[in-house]
């Protein structure tokens, strides 16, 4: 949208032996990567998961579904138009979309009481696709289409925004990685919701769970890299979560709940491409289990300083 290829953002390098920050263009991270390198991508697709939505009085809202489990969705329930604050719910109401009935409430989700529990009329992604349009924060004034959210490679539904590190990737770099030597592999992570529309809850990090699989061929690829390139935290927390107890990466399925901060052990991955995030996020924590305070800190100022973007249409970063 802004005349630019994918693959033509910014590059911030973190160069964790020398100490070194570099800054190049993302279709160059080839000459920051090896023969034998394995790059580890989620192949989620991201939902049009912001639901218009009315209450049984009539009044609109907005449901942004968190955590997807068998007849039931945990939402967050917020103001249809910006700045879109939190709304209270009724536990027995029912709430319609596109004038058919979606589901009833609950309650609250005990741990995380801004999330409310919402047990759904049909089991399917159908009001997504009839009715949804992309989770949007302010940094996005006006209406982006979906397409723009996916990366090149998502192929299975199923995250409320997008896993968007891998965004920067076209075909034609991918293949040149490819012919440089450097492998690829998949897992998929469902995510959830990066914000529960409140500054003071969201500084708490509460951490809710994702659904995530690494395949078999994913295991033994990972067993036969010279060094695992994780695209994005969303891989990170899938690896670490299949990490078994003698220390190699089996093949599961399943829910997880993993936080990564500074100081935690990383088990199953040596690099990361990702975006940029406030410091606020629970992101940023993994950023410093990787990198250390220190040298993300210099990172970050000098980002500051040279304008580079932030969040999913933002510029990239390369830790290695």
């Amino acid at each position: 949208m802004r005349g630019l290829r994918r693959d033509q953002v910014r590059l911030l390098v973190l160069d964790r032996r020398r100490g070194a920050i570099e800054h190049t263009r993302f279709d160059q991270i080839g000459d920051y990567l090896l023969p034998g390198d394995l790059l580890v991508m989620n192949t989620s697709r991201v939902l049009p998961a912001a639901l218009p939505a009315r209450r049984r009085d009539g009044s609109r809202i907005q449901l942004r579904p968190c955590v997807r489990r068998p007849g039931a969705w945990d939402v967050l329930a917020v103001e249809p138009e910006p700045p879109h604050r939190n709304v209270i719910l009724v536990a027995g109401e029912l709430v319609e979309i596109g004038g058919r009935l979606f589901g009833r409430v609950i309650g609250r989700r005990p741990d995380i009481p801004l999330l409310w529990r919402i047990q759904v009329v049909d089991d399917n992604l159908d009001p997504f696709l009839l009715f949804g349009e992309p989770i949007r924060y302010s940094y996005v004034p006006e209406p982006v289409a979906i397409d723009y959210y996916h990366s090149v490679y998502s192929t299975q539904p199923g995250s409320a925004e997008p896993a968007s590190a891998g965004r920067p990737f076209t075909w034609s770099l991918i293949n040149r990685l490819r012919a440089q030597g450097v492998g690829g592999a998949e897992i998929i992570l469902h995510t959830g919701l990066s914000s529960y529309q409140d500054d003071d809850f969201d500084r708490e990090h509460r951490l809710f769970e994702e659904r995530f699989e690494v395949g078999a061929e994913t295991a033994e690829a990972l067993r036969n890299a010279q060094r695992v390139v994780a695209v994005g935290t969303t891989v990170v927390r899938a690896l670490e979560s299949a990490v078994a107890p003698d220390g190699v990466v089996r093949p599961m399925r399943g829910w997880t709940d993993l936080a990564i901060r500074p100081g935690s052990e990383l088990r199953a991955v040596d690099a990361l491409v990702t975006g940029l995030h406030e410091p606020l996020a629970s992101h940023f924590d993994m950023l410093e289990a990787f990198a250390g305070r220190g040298l993300l800190a210099r990172a970050y100022k000098e980002a500051v300083e040279r304008r580079y973007l932030w969040h999913e249409f933002g510029d990239s970063m390369l830790i290695v």
